[in-house]
């Protein structure tokens, strides 16, 4: 969306937390490039040579374009070279890669692998020498599967929360799977080990692992059992959180900055309308439908030859099938881009994001073409957020900052994020988390089927129908 200044805008804003965490510098600015989809900005090899020398970044972020790897494209070579040469580790992207296709991913330098979603996959990515990072996200849920490799590789592992809603976020993140892993019997020193120790071991920081002359970064809680409460937190020998009281806090101050600043942003689509969006279907068509699935990343193909207009008279049951538009927020005077998806189940409503992985163009889902360009255009207007409509009423949620974050405390954009989730299970989507799931649906690098602001993409042929 932004390149480097978004890179140097996070950071600068980093700077007023009062937790550890570690930047890393996109692999992927676009996912994959090309004619595929439009990209805000681009983050070029140049661009990557300079952020890997930079002390404020530690990584090389997640290298999704593995189709570049295993053809051993130069500009992606390039990247994860700059990376190694720095001393930084490369983290990895790589659904459904194994056997000798992961070899050769890991065998480029690549050390991590947050995508993996079954046992035999993070085995696979072990056996290579990479670590799997067990993600539990809003929308994808993979530690059922692969729990079995805390025991079997407790070196090996980490967690993550990869992609989690505010209104999850704030219940809990990591605390949530260390309690899970313990009510389900794995060694507390193992799950230690991979919620706390593996993690500053492979990005190379020196947060604190309790040794003498560390720095004192710690959690206190009232039991060692699966269902302790944290009670405090400290950073650096000074306790930022307490759970009998309120501390001293800058934060306000933070927010009036904030509140008071000119936003960065790329946006420039303008309204669209009906016709825009127009699918001449008819009877004898092959038409490819996205199928999405609740709790899954991943989508299905469905090709079907149509007996009728699939939006009114498929074979499948009445408003299964739905329009999804992408909409090019960069360019002006972009046509939306328009498919089919099922799996919604949205009943007279649509919703649409500007959070759209990884280009973040708008996209929409709906059961009519007025109420779709109802949504997009709340967007465009927003320059940037969420939004859900039905016949009687819109909720919507601001992103200004490059139309993906809200200048709000953790609890009021969570509170928001609820109200305006409780109002899509109300137009009949009964999906955990529906808008990280739309979002996904633009993700070219995942598969078996996605759109983007410029094709709908057979993305594991990775090619394009049309």
């Amino acid at each position: 969306m932004l390149g480097v200044e978004g890179v140097d805008y996070m950071i600068r804003s980093g700077k007023e937390a009062q937790f550890n965490f570690l930047f890393g510098a996109p692999s992927c600015v676009p996912a994959v490039g090309g004619d595929i989809e439009t990209s805000g900005a681009v983050i070029d090899v140049e661009d990557t040579e300079a952020l890997m020398a930079r002390e404020d970044i530690g990584f090389l972020g997640e290298m999704m374009n593995y189709v570049g790897v295993l053809i051993d494209d130069k500009k992606v070579k390039a990247k994860i070279d700059a990376a190694l040469r720095n001393g930084k580790p490369v983290d990895g992207h790589a659904p459904g890669l194994t056997g000798r296709q992961r070899d050769q991913y890991a065998g480029a330098g690549i050390t991590t692998d947050h995508e993996c979603s079954t046992l035999d996959e993070g085995r696979s990515c072990i056996n290579a020498g990479m670590k799997v990072i067990i993600r539990e996200g809003s929308a994808a849920k993979d530690y059922q599967l692969l729990s079995p490799l805390i025991k079997e590789s407790p070196n090996m592992v980490m967690f993550c929360t990869d992609d989690c809603h505010p209104d999850d976020f704030v219940r809990g993140h990591i605390n949530l799977i260390v309690k899970r892993a313990l009510a389900d019997g794995y060694d507390l020193w193992d799950v230690l080990q991979a919620a706390c120790v593996n993690a500053q071991k492979h990005y190379k920081q020196n947060w604190g692992l309790l040794q003498v002359g560390d720095p004192a970064t710690f959690i206190t809680i009232d039991g060692i059992m699966p269902h302790f409460r944290v009670e405090s937190t400290w950073i650096r020998g000074k306790e930022i959180f307490n759970y009998n009281s309120n501390l001293p806090s800058h934060y306000p101050e933070v927010m009036d900055f904030l509140l008071d600043e000119d936003f960065p942003n790329n946006f420039v689509a303008a309204p669209i309308t009906a016709a825009d969006i127009n699918l001449d279907l008819k009877s004898g068509d092959t038409v490819h439908i996205i199928h999405a699935s609740d709790g899954s990343l991943l989508t299905q193909h469905d090709e079907v030859v149509l007996t009728g207009n699939p939006l009114f008279d498929s074979r499948y049951p009445w408003t299964e099938v739905q329009k999804i538009v992408v909409y090019n927020r960069y360019v002006p005077g972009a046509k939306p881009i328009v498919g089919l998806v099922r799996g919604f189940d949205l009943k007279d409503g649509a919703i649409a994001s500007s959070v759209a992985h990884d280009c973040h163009n708008i996209v929409a889902v709906g059961s009519s073409d007025e109420l779709i360009v109802k949504a997009i255009n709340r967007i465009v207007e927003m320059h940037g957020g969420q939004v859900v409509v039905s016949p009687e009423k819109m909720l919507d949620i601001p992103l200004p900052i490059a139309g993906l974050m809200a200048p709000m405390g953790g609890h009021e954009i969570a509170f928001r994020t609820l109200c305006i989730q409780e109002k899509v299970r109300n137009i009949g989507c009964k999906m955990k988390s529906p808008f990280i799931t739309m979002a996904f649906m633009c993700l070219p690098v995942i598969p078996d089927i996605k759109i983007t602001d410029c094709h709908l993409m057979d993305t594991k042929a990775f090619c394009k129908i049309y």
